[in-house]
């Protein structure tokens, strides 16, 4: 018998403000009234609006529980009224530690495009359908994800959103935020991570982080630094995290 697809999880298009708007209800800056108003003036109906909610639960308003003091972490880097970018990393971290669709769809795109710097949304769609099973739903919330990522200005979307262009990364040089992303990739993987991988990671694509790596995690409460020889090092949860 074959096993059923893994679930989707993430499949519905999120924009940028929204998250801010999230922060700031999580931060008691506004009211979840004033976030429902938001996704109302975005044009979203009865039934779109509860769906949307739903993943903003998951980002931010009542995250998981395994996940709520990495969330919470997370919104103490990245206050409110930061900017765009910083809401962004945000968002991209919640969501690739919360949601692996999000997580899967983020690496082949960073790694289809690592090369060349584009690729067709196609290939794409034909990788997400070998893990997710070859389903409408499949296709739906991928391209949901891909337009998620081009609103936070990971990648612009042209030939009709036939084909995808990475943009230039934002630039990380906060040790406290460089920490928690990298906590984010290896929450994501679900195990160690290569330190020397790090810079690379194709689930990160959109950032560049510039700190020295080893020393960032080796300075974290929430990250474990292993060895393994004299040149291979990984990085790993705390147990107690």
């Amino acid at each position: 018998m074959n096993s059923p697809a893994p679930k989707i999880g993430f499949d519905r298009f999120i924009q940028l403000d929204w998250v801010a708007a999230v922060l700031a209800v999580r931060d008691g800056a506004s009211s979840l009234a004033e976030l429902k108003d938001l996704l109302e003036a975005s044009g979203l109906g009865k039934e779109a609006l509860a769906k949307s909610l739903t993943k903003l639960n998951g980002l931010g308003l009542q995250p998981r529980r395994n996940l709520a003091n990495f969330v919470d972490r997370g919104r103490s880097v990245v206050h409110v009224g930061a900017p765009a970018n910083g809401v962004a990393a945000y968002g991209w971290a919640v969501s690739i530690a919360t949601y692996p669709f999000f997580g899967k769809v983020a690496e082949l795109t960073g790694r289809l495009t690592l090369l060349q710097g584009d690729c067709s949304v196609a290939e794409i769609h034909r990788r997400m359908a070998e893990v997710y099973g070859d389903r409408e739903v499949t296709k739906r919330a991928t391209q949901a994800i891909l337009q998620t990522q081009s609103n936070w200005g990971a990648l612009q979307r042209v030939d009709k959103g036939k084909r995808i262009i990475r943009l230039a990364p934002t630039t990380v040089d906060n040790d406290e935020l460089t920490a928690w992303l990298i906590e984010a990739a290896v929450r994501y993987a679900g195990k160690p991570v290569s330190v020397p991988t790090l810079q690379s990671l194709p689930v990160l694509f959109p950032f560049t982080l510039t700190r020295p790596l080893a020393y960032v995690v080796s300075n974290s409460k929430n990250l474990s630094l292993l060895s393994e020889g004299p040149s291979n090092q990984f990085v790993a949860l705390r147990a107690a995290i």
